[in-house]
């Protein structure tokens, strides 16, 4: 596992969430409805690559944000 690419991951989701205005609470809560058991502190250890993100928990982030898998995964740049 590349510790790297996972942090870079979790930087992307944390600028996604914060683009959209939503807190970590609101993240997990808005997964925790579509069936993905998640607390607000999993989502932040995702966030700093503390935490291995699932294939299903990748494709409910990407329902909730409303983008594109390219976002979630690729750096952009700034």
């Amino acid at each position: 596992m590349n510790i790297d690419y996972e942090k870079d991951f979790g930087k992307n989701l944390r600028r996604i969430r914060e683009s959209k205005k939503m807190t970590q609470e609101m993240v997990a809560a808005r997964m925790q409805l579509r069936g993905c058991d998640i607390t607000r502190s999993a989502v932040a250890k995702i966030e700093v690559g503390q935490r291995h993100i699932y294939a299903d928990e990748i494709l409910i982030l990407k329902e909730i944000f409303d983008v594109k898998f390219d976002e979630m995964f690729y750096k952009k740049d700034n």
